[in-house]
This record gives C-alpha cells, sequence and structure tokens, in this order.
C-alpha cells in the first residue's frame, strides 16, 4: 500500500501501475471536502517518494466519481474575506498542480458521475476514460461561482475556449457521446471494461505508443489561439451566454469569462491565480450566498422526506 487514507488510497496493481481509489468511508457518495483535499495532499506526497509507480489510473468505488465540493463547507468558507478566498484557492490549488506533476502518467476512469471538483481531478490527469454509464461537467454556475479547482484553466487548454466557456456558463453535465466529441474525454466503455480500459491506456503511455507528456505540456502553457481567434471565440461565447442570463443578475458567467480572458494567454501557475482571485471575488456576491442557501435548504428538505418516508415503511410493515 502505497498510502491509506478513509477517503482515499493508493495500492499497486501490477507493471508499476498504482490506482487512487476515492471511496470516503460511511459516506454515499465521494465529496471534496476538506478532509479529502488534505488525504489528496498526503497521498501525493506519498507518490512523490515512491520510485516504483511508472502509471497511475484513478478510480472511485462509489456510484458517483466523485461529486463535487462538499457545498455544506461553503457557507463559512464564503464568510471570509476574499482575500482569504483567495488564498485558499490557491493552495488547494497547488495541491492539483504536485498530481498533474507527477513524473508518469495518469489516467481517470470515470464510473458515474464526475461534476465539478470531479471533473476537476479528471482534468489534471493526461488522459479520461469514461463509462457509458457516466456524466461529467462543471454545475458550479447553478451555486453562483465557478470552477475554482483548476476548471477554467484546464478546461480551456483541453476543450477550447468556446467548447469550455459553453460548458461552464451553462453548467450542465455532459453525456458520455458529448463529451468524447468535445475532447473532454478520450475514450468511453462499457462499465464492465472501465478498469481494464484505464490500465491499458496506462500500459500505452508507458510503453511510449502514446505521447502523455505532450498532453501535459499542453495544460501547462497558453491557449494555443492568436488574438483575433480568441476574440471571436469570447465574442460569440459572450453573444450566447448574455442572452441567456443578465450578468448584473447572475454574475457568475460574467466572471468566469472574465477570469478566462485574464488567463488563457498565461501559464498553468500563473492562471491558476487568476482563476482564484475572481472565483473569490463570485463567492461574495449575494447570488452565491441565495443560491448556495437555497441549495442546501433543497437537500434538507430531500433528506428529511426521505427519513420520513423510511419511518412510514416501517410502521407499515411493522402492522
Amino acid at each position: 500500500m502505497v498510502y491509506q487514507g478513509n477517503r482515499i488510497t493508493v495500492s499497486m496493481l501490477e507493471d508499476g501501475i498504482a490506482n487512487m481509489h476515492f471511496n470516503a468511508e460511511g459516506e454515499s457518495v465521494n465529496k471534496f471536502d476538506m478532509e479529502t483535499n488534505k488525504q489528496l495532499g498526503e497521498a501525493v506526497s506519498a507518490l512523490e517518494q515512491a520510485d516504483d509507480v511508472k502509471g497511475l489510473i484513478v478510480t472511485s468505488g462509489k456510484g458517483v466519481f466523485i461529486a463535487g465540493a462538499d457545498i455544506t463547507e461553503f457557507v463559512a468558507s464564503f464568510q471570509k474575506p476574499e482575500d482569504e478566498i483567495k488564498d485558499w484557492g490557491v493552495k488547494v490549488n497547488g495541491t492539483f498542480n504536485r498530481f498533474e506533476d507527477l513524473p508518469f502518467p495518469k489516467v481517470a476512469a470515470i464510473n458515474g458521475a464526475a461534476l465539478g471538483g470531479g471533473c476537476e481531478m479528471t482534468l489534471v490527469c493526461e488522459y479520461r476514460v469514461m463509462s457509458e454509464k457516466a456524466s461529467i461537467g462543471l454545475p458550479e454556475t447553478q451555486l453562483g461561482i465557478f470552477p475554482g479547482f483548476g476548471g477554467t484553466v484546464r478546461s480551456t487548454r483541453v476543450i477550447g475556449i468556446d467548447n469550455a466557456l459553453e460548458l461552464i456558463a451553462t453548467g450542465k453535465p455532459k453525456k458520455p457521446l458529448e463529451a468524447l466529441k468535445l475532447g473532454l474525454v478520450d475514450a468511453t466503455v462499457a462499465a464492465d471494461d472501465l478498469q481494464n480500459a484505464a490500465v491499458d491506456l496506462v500500459k500505452k503511455c508507458i510503453s511510449g505508443e502514446l505521447d502523455w507528456q505532450a498532453k501535459r505540456e499542453e495544460k501547462l502553457n497558453p491557449v494555443k489561439l492568436n488574438q483575433l481567434e480568441q476574440a471571436m471565440a469570447f465574442n460569440s461565447a459572450k453573444g450566447m451566454i448574455f442572452s441567456k442570463a443578465n450578468p448584473k443578475q447572475y454574475p457568475a458567467p460574467a466572471l468566469a469569462i472574465e477570469a478566462i480572458e485574464k488567463h488563457v494567454n498565461l501559464p498553468r501557475d500563473k492562471a491558476i491565480e487568476v482563476e482564484a482571485t475572481y472565483f473569490a471575488k463570485a463567492a461574495k456576491t449575494p447570488q452565491a450566498e441565495s443560491l448556495v442557501g437555497l441549495f442546501l435548504n433543497d437537500q434538507l428538505v430531500k433528506k428529511l422526506a426521505k427519513k420520513h418516508s423510511k419511518q412510514a415503511h416501517e410502521i407499515n410493515e411493522a402492522a
């Protein structure tokens, strides 16, 4: 065992290939809460010290790959000053960057919904394989914010500015074939074949059949579009997005666009700082406070309804 936590484990499979397995004990889904972020950092430290790892797959022990951040933690976090929220974002991204910089190929095996931070975790891998039953997306604008774990930076470099802006601004998850067409994933397979497909992809990287380092370099550098192409992409996206959402009423998509405009010509680390700056601005808006509150209230109502339904069923069973 390379690393063992109660949310993340890293074990060796075969031929120098490791498996980073997300499986939060006692939870129905995996989330990127503070403890998971901490354990990811510890797991990366262990992998940095391991000299027998040639490649890695990322898997999930839940029906959902990773559901995103723990929204319950947002309330306290978003009460902090803007500069503290930015610093938190930079710190979390430091862990993601260290994972991305590990000196071997990484493949995400997406078995279920990979949303928000879950999608961002797949983007730090060089390749992504997706089950036909899975979905992937960046729905954060529905909470009045936008991706803050490097999602605006890596998505623009992986699928292009226009596609990334549409993915982020609408917040709509993509089904496997849609994700494949966008280039958000590299392959879709039957659920039963997922882990084998991910391992096979890592082996092709190790053998040199696939140039995984070129894939990584693409994400570390500025977007490969000239100024005219960038202007066309942004103008088109702004027209589409602002026709559907007034930026004064829903500022998150506009802030995401502004962040991306600022960082598309920057290398990764500087781009991440820009993302963190604008994420903090979005987090401090009254819209984010309201939408996060609505989401949490909705979750509480669903939880109580489920509890009452279960109690009623138990009473009927007893009768």
